[in-house]
């Protein structure tokens, strides 16, 4: 109940402005002391350090691959069972194997049922509070015990849930967690889904008057570059026996951690009940500032903000604001929770596309799929992290979630590094898809009727604060469309759902074929806010041309020149999602292959060739790269093409000027460039300079092959601006390790991408290399996994030991908890070995 220091200063000074204003000498230190004690004595919130608490649930989890009666009970005996820490993806640990009956589809990897258990003990003062689990992602079919009391099953495996625990606890004593998952029934999508309690988990401790689980919904409806008007929604559930009046304060803290505005509600809520409490801030908060005058008080609190226009979250400058959202009653702080979103206008529009804070621009888009490649589906945030940053790089802007929803904590990452996102549910509605190999699949279509809606409003509410989230996708190649008037009722009452719990995001849906199905004939485009159509430019063209009323964008399209130039040349087309950014694991149509390589990026989130020529195209910052083309029909000429040879997107391209046959030769020379001039030199006599193509394609050379160095010089106006180079590689001679930044701190979501590469005695990498590497690590880290980016290796990833290929491999290494030096060694027999230290680091503080 005291006065800060502060406040007491303060009040002393006004209480002297005010002696000398009315001329009161003599009574000047009777002011002072009367009005800061009676200030002393007003109402204050308590703290509210311990009003929700939220615990890590993640740590020391017991864990069985096979099926166990009874284990969901606490006195089951788990003694034997594995101890680890989640997120945990079992499947991706193997071994790959043809009769997997996951088939290609799942990558040729293991299913089937496993249960997890967790022991551990609550203080006795929960006794008092709501206790909840929250789980981000367990795939699939999972079933929850506490103490042997089913909690409930979700089938579907994509997404974030939570159960209440209160009353079923020994407070004092042992309590048992029991989940089972079950992916058994196979094949049962057509990419990898993983297996297991894959996602974060969490314990959530609060008072019986609390905003539950995805409570507060932050909207910025009129948003300039002066002015912005937020808008917060704060739903609070009252589990206690009694009615209770409370206060609703949000307070808005700007990106650079300054207070901006506060507001506060009052209102009543009965027991049993729950309220949604609306509040709107408009920034700068000037008008706010006069209403203040009557309550010194309130006045006094509220010049402890700052006014300033608002900070726009955008792709260059993504700017983050947080509402912590407390609920008060009787001066003491019974909820507190912190929510962050962005100020932003983005919208579609039908004349001219895309719109984001009065810019209009393409969306540049990939599509993505929740595996992490060596890591499956258990992906730590520093493996998106390069990924995202690679992409970023060759102009990539935006992100379709295909074809289910990720983890939060990956909204949370793109909303910090500034892409647009599309959110998708779901890859099919009651009719079932075949894979690749003709396979019915065992797939949501089974619980389509039961659980969609429920999935679409628990996923929407979870997301619907993510700045970077400009569009939801109700569906991927739906087979329902032929059924017209069942899908146009399906898709209608699942864009209800959309707009029900997020009213500010426009719907689209990835349409299949939609002029065989008649999709623009029967109405059931015209359902979406934003029509969306896989493939053939032409269609959704002409669809637009048709309705000019349309909004329009390409959910998903293929890397061809065509296929931009559509996109660039027509302003009412918003933007595209190229198949795909990553190679993503599943999706084969025969052994040996295991993933698909229609990547930008490899698995290791390296580039390919065919990523330089989207750079040229999608990005401003002078840049050259060169590629010899071999083609299709010359796809067994290069032992790298052999090897993935299988692949559903055979390598074509390469960045090396090494060929396997080093005889006189004509090889194809692509050059990438988004500069006016391109002048390419063989050992330093010049090929002759070509000038960029208004069509977008590539400066072409038959060069005759000899080796030395391949040199491109990009010049515009006269001026170099890039330059690229190939080199001819000699034998293989030594490993060369790299990584960046080289700190790593402690944390499941930290790792250390060390690239290891087989060099000559130039330093020139050996394309042609495939020796087995072997990884040795000393000091305070561990080898998390280790992979190569071949399609068809069914190498292990949970090991130390790689075989190259292209000449290339890479370790993941995690910090294992004190500072320190770790020292990373690679060796293959014939080779110099290559070492690097990366510095562990303290524990980065929690945010």
């Amino acid at each position: 109940m005291a006065t800060t220091l502060f406040e007491w200063l303060f009040f002393c000074h006004l209480c002297r402005m005010l002696c000398v204003y009315f001329q009161m000498k003599t009574a000047h230190y009777i002011s002072v002391a009367a009005l800061a004690f009676f200030f002393a004595l007003l109402p204050r919130h308590s703290t509210a350090a311990d009003a929700r608490l939220i615990e890590n649930f993640d740590s020391n989890w017991h864990f069985l691959k096979a099926d166990a009666a009874g284990a969901e009970q606490s006195d089951f005996n788990d003694t034997g069972w594995r101890r680890l820490d989640l997120p945990h993806d079992w499947s991706i640990e193997g071994p790959f194997a043809e009769t997997n009956l996951t088939g290609g589809a799942g990558a040729f990897l293991p299913s089937g049922v496993a249960w997890y258990r967790k022991t551990f003990s609550l203080p006795k003062e929960f006794a008092n509070r709501r206790v909840f689990i929250e789980f981000d992602g367990v795939m699939q079919n999972s079933d929850v015990w506490i103490n042997g009391f089913h909690l409930g099953h979700r089938p579907f495996g994509y997404v974030g849930f939570s159960y209440e625990l209160t009353g079923h606890f020994n407070f004092g004593g042992n309590n048992v967690l029991a989940v089972r998952a079950d992916t058994s029934e196979q094949p049962a999508s057509r990419f990898y889904a993983g297996a297991g309690i894959y996602r974060h988990v969490r314990l959530v401790a609060t008072d019986p008057v609390h905003i539950p689980q995805w409570g507060v919904f932050v909207t910025t409806p009129q948003v300039s570059a002066l002015q912005a008007t937020v808008q917060i929604e704060t739903s609070v559930t009252n589990e206690s026996a009694a009615p209770r009046d409370i206060t609703v304060q949000t307070t808005l803290i700007a990106p650079d951690g300054n207070t901006v505005a506060t507001i506060e509600t009052n209102c009543s809520i009965a027991d049993g009940a729950t309220v949604a409490l609306k509040q709107q801030i408009i920034l700068p908060d000037s008008q706010r500032r006069s209403s203040y005058a009557r309550n010194w008080r309130a006045w006094w609190l509220n010049q402890q903000t700052i006014s300033s226009k608002p900070q726009l979250w955008n792709l260059d400058d993504p700017k983050l604001y947080h509402a912590v959202s407390k609920i008060i009653s009787a001066g003491r702080t019974l909820d507190e929770t912190t929510t962050t979103f962005g100020i932003r206008d983005a919208h579609f529009d039908a004349a001219t596309g895309f719109w984001l804070n009065g810019k209009n621009f393409k969306i540049k888009g990939v599509a993505l799929h929740a595996d992490g490649g060596a890591f499956g589906m258990a992906v730590p945030l520093a493996v998106w992290q390069e990924r995202l940053a690679g992409l970023k790089k060759l102009g990539v802007n935006a992100i379709r979630t295909a074809h289910n929803p990720p983890a939060p904590d990956f909204f949370d990452l793109c909303d910090r590094m500034g892409f647009l996102v599309m959110d998708e549910l779901f890859d099919c509605w009651t009719v079932a898809k075949p894979d690749l190999a003709g396979n019915s699949l065992a797939d949501y279509h089974l619980y389509f009727n039961d659980w969609s809606k429920i999935d679409v409003a628990d996923t929407v509410c979870r997301d619907r604060n993510h700045p970077s989230i400009i569009l939801y996708s109700a569906g991927n190649e739906i087979h329902d469309t032929p059924q017209q008037e069942k899908a146009k009722k399906i898709l209608s009452g699942l864009v209800e759902v959309f707009h029900a719990n997020d009213p500010s995001r426009p719907v689209t849906q990835a349409l299949f074929r939609p002029n065989q199905s008649h999709d623009y004939e029967d109405g059931l485009a015209d359902l979406l806010d934003v029509v969306g159509q896989n493939y053939r430019e032409t269609e959704i063209l002409a669809a637009h041309d048709q309705k000019p009323s349309r909004k329009i964008i390409g959910t998903e399209n293929r890397h061809d020149r065509a296929t931009w130039v559509a996109l660039r040349d027509h302003a009412p087309y918003a933007g595209q999602f190229l198949w795909t950014g990553v190679d993503y694991l599943g999706e084969s149509r025969r052994w040996p292959v295991i993933c698909s390589g229609a990547g930008l990026l490899d698995r290791t989130a390296a580039p390919r060739p065919l990523a330089f020529e989207r750079q040229s195209w999608w990005t401003d910052a002078p840049m050259v790269g060169i590629a010899r083309r071999t083609g299709r029909e010359n796809s067994n000429s290069d032992n790298a093409v052999a090897n993935n040879a299988a692949d559903r997107r055979p390598q074509t391209s390469f960045s090396d000027w090494t060929p396997t046959n080093t005889q006189p030769h004509a090889e194809n020379v692509e050059v990438y460039s988004n500069c006016k001039d391109v002048e390419l030199f063989l050992n330093g006599k010049s090929l002759g300079a070509k000038t960029i193509n208004a069509d977008a394609s590539p400066r072409t050379w038959e060069v005759s092959f000899a080796p030395g160095v391949l040199k491109a010089v990009a010049r515009n106006n006269g001026k170099i601006v890039a330059t690229d180079e190939l080199r001819t590689a000699g034998r293989p001679a030594k490993i060369v390790l790299s990584t960046e930044p080289g700190k790593l701190s402690p944390g499941w979501d930290n790792v250390a991408f060390v690239r290891a590469k087989i060099v000559d005695a130039n330093g020139i990498t050996v394309p042609h290399a495939d020796d087995l590497i072997s990884f040795q690590i000393s000091g305070p880290g561990i080898i998390a996994a280790v992979d190569n980016a071949n399609n068809s290796s069914h190498e292990p990833f949970q090991t130390t030991e790689r075989r190259a290929y292209q000449g290339r491999c890479v370790a993941f290494v995690k910090a294992s908890g004190l500072p320190g030096k770790i020292i990373l060694t690679a060796a293959a027999p014939g080779l110099t070995a290559g070492s690097i230290i990366i510095e562990a680091t303290k524990p980065l503080p929690t945010k």
